[in-house]
Parts: C-alpha cells; structure tokens; sequence
C-alpha cells in the first residue's frame, strides 16, 4: 500500500468522530506491552501555546544532548510532523510499519479506535523502539480524558484555558481547566501559565503544589523586535533571545524555561536553544516586503493575543486579513476581536473541509459589512490583498487548515 492510500485509511478512522475516554488506548497499549512507560513523560496542555512550548522545549533539550520524541497536533502540511525523534520527522515507510503493527493490535482485541487514538498508540510504540530519554506529549483535546492521558507524567504544563471546544468539554473556563487538570498526576511537578481565578481554582482542586510562572517572573520584562522578528526577555539580568515572535509566545517562553531550569539544563544551553527554536504558522514570517505573516489563531483567545503583538507594530489601516473559520469555532465572536485591529478582512472558503465554511457564508454572518468581502478562490483573494493599496501586512488567519492550503495553493507558485 502506497503512503498515500495508507493515510486515506489511517484518517478514515475519523469517521468514527471524537470519543473522549481511555478505554481503547488503555487495551492499545496494554496489548504492546505499554511502550509508554519507556520514556520520561513531559506532558502538555492548554488551549493555546501547547506546540510552541513543546518545540521549545524540545530544541533545547536536544541542544543538551538529550535523545527527545515530540507528539503534536494538527499537522500542517504532512501527517509526519505529528511524530517527532530527535528532531525529525517520521518516515513514510515508519508510518506505514507503525500503523499496519496497530492496527494489527486492533483487530486482535476488537474495537473500533478513533483517528486520534490510533495515532497516539503508533507514536508511543515508535518512541519506545527509538529508545528516547523524553517524550514531549501533547495533548490533543481537554486533559483528563484525552488519548495521551495513559503516561505519568514526571512535568505537566497547563499553558492557559479559553472557552474552545465546549462541547466536548464545559460551557465555563473553571469546566474545561478541571478537564486540562486531569493530566496531573501524584508525583507530577506542575507549571502553569496563566492567572484567571477560575483556571487556578480548578489546578487547585487537583494539587496545591504547583508553579505559576507568571506570579514567579511577574518581574521579567520582555520587548518584541519588528526588524528581526525576535522576542527579547530579561529575567534577573539573564537577557534571552527567542526566535519565536509575538506577545503571547512570552508566557509560552516562561513554561518552557520553568521546565528546562526543573530538568537542571545550563543556562548557557538554554540561551543557545532559545534562538533556534522554528515552529511554523505561528507568527510565521513568510514575506518580509510586503509583509506576509501566517498564524494559527483560531480562537477568540488566540485571535486576541495575535493581535496585541500587531498592534504593536502597525497601524489598522496598514493590514488586510484573508481568514477562514471552521464551523465549530464562534466566528462572529472571532471577527468581532479581529476587525478592531485590522481594517480589512477577506474572507475565503474552506468548504472542502466537513467542518469548513464558504467564504461567503462567513460574510453573510454580518450585518455592518464595511470593509469586508469575500473570494471563495484562496489564489485571488491572495491577489485582491496583494493589491490592496497602502498596506504592509497580509495576515492569514482562522484556521490551521487555512494556512496549509495557502501553502500548498499559494506559496508554490506566487510567491
């Protein structure tokens, strides 16, 4: 089976939709012999912040010499970015070995897995024959009854908690922190990022020893460089320069120090791995004249903090968006924070996903419809904001799924 036909079946599971619990992965892993006992578990959650901190993390680790796996999610552009040994990707003949071994599994017990717990047993599996020292676990949805919630955990992380996914996991932020909590274990050194009262009640409810780097650092300062595109922080004179760019990836920063200092890295490690850190579509500067800028902002809390770090650095009237927004996401709550800091938004189709929209849909959402418009083709609207008089930044926005199309649409042959 070619890689991919191998992949139209792996994501066929799919189909099978969203089942949070841990029954499945728990009969998974037992019958490989619980691969993922083999490795030191840092474990993260949050509603945003999780990708960049798990890379960040993991950068500097393998700058310390570590043997580091990584599980994340979405993908981008290739299911193998998911999987990740030592700082590369895994293989196409590794995906199909790892899931033919699975789905052997599988059908030996007789259950029907989600996409998601698939992928999740291929990569403990594949991490324990790589024979990593740590294993930087992402967590796909909530927490405490998330697919990677099978490990103890030594580190776990809580970045933040915004309303997303509520209907898998609470209308309120107190609801869906309790369910990002569930990945604290007895013996876990707990970091957080965040301060909201009703996210420290629920990490509160679940252990009274934990590690808020905001009140920690509440006296590191930090600027954002708009030539080079760098976050620059002082913490007690340390002075640290972070490749990854935008006020909200300080916090994600601070978690990623916090664990690095737990696992008694050298600061002169830490300093080196800061400025090499590369995770894409996060404040990703594909252009710098005129400026295109791709970020994963997708909801309302990560629209927000994306747009604090622009307004910093441009004027409104200077940035035309194109966005698109899945139907499960509030996108009318999303443009509302959007449109005060951008003056222009185009708005484009991803109706080819089951979950996507028409850009003409997301239009019609709105009543005031002053300076906004809509092309369902991504290559024109690319080229309406292109010739947008007067404007520095092109922003795309609102999806994941938006910024791997217009990779794969636009950045091959336009740019």
């Amino acid at each position: 089976m070619n890689i991919e036909k191998l992949l139209d079946e792996l994501y066929s599971y799919s189909l099978h939709g969203i089942k949070l619990g841990l029954q499945n992965i728990e009969k998974i892993c037992m019958a490989m012999g619980n691969p993922e006992r083999d490795y030191k578990v840092i474990h993260v959650a949050g509603t945003n912040g999780k990708g960049s901190t798990s890379t960040t993390i993991e950068r500097v680790l393998l700058e310390y010499g570590k043997t580091v796996g990584k599980y994340t999610s979405p993908h981008i552009l290739r299911f193998n970015e998911r999987i990740c040994a030592n700082g590369r990707e895994i293989s196409d003949s590794e995906v199909a070995y790892y899931y033919s071994y699975v789905k052997g599994i599988i059908e030996e017990i007789g259950i029907t897995p989600t996409f998601f717990e698939v992928t999740t047993a291929m990569m403990f599996k594949y991490f324990s024959d790589k024979k990593v020292e740590y294993v930087i676990l992402e967590v796909g949805m909530g927490g405490k009854y998330d697919a990677t919630n099978v490990v103890d955990a030594e580190i776990c992380i809580i970045t933040n908690v915004s309303l997303d996914h509520t209907e898998f996991l609470g209308k309120t932020i107190y609801d869906i922190a309790c369910e990002k909590a569930g990945i604290i274990k007895k013996n876990s050194k707990v970091i957080v990022g965040s301060s909201d009262s009703e996210f420290i009640k629920a990490i509160e409810e679940k252990t009274s020893t934990y590690t808020n780097v905001i009140l920690k650092y509440e006296d590191a300062t930090h600027r954002l460089d708009f030539e080079k595109f760098r976050t620059y922080i002082d913490i007690q004179g340390e002075n640290y320069e972070y490749s990854l760019f935008g006020e909200y990836q300080y916090k994600n920063f601070l978690c990623a120090l916090e664990v690095l200092k737990i696992l008694n890295v050298p600061e002169d490690i830490i300093k080196k791995g800061m400025t090499q850190i590369i995770w894409q579509c996060r404040f990703e500067i594909i252009q710098k004249e005129k400026l295109i800028i791709l970020d994963g902002a997708h909801n309302e809390d990560g629209v927000k903090t994306l747009c604090e770090t622009l307004k910093k650095g441009y004027k409104s009237e200077e940035i035309v968006s194109i966005v698109s927004i899945l139907k499960d996401k509030d996108s009318i709550e999303i443009i509302k924070i959007l449109e005060n800091y951008v003056e222009d938004i185009i708005f484009t189709s991803l109706s080819e996903n089951k979950r996507g929209q028409s850009g003409k849909e997301l239009y019609e959402n709105f009543a005031n419809k002053k300076n906004k418009t809509y092309c369902e083709d991504i290559r024109i609207a690319y080229e309406n904001a292109k010739n947008k008089k007067n404007k520095k930044v092109i922003l795309v926005c609102g999806s994941f799924y938006l910024l791997s199309k217009f990779k794969e649409e636009v950045l091959k042959y336009e740019i």
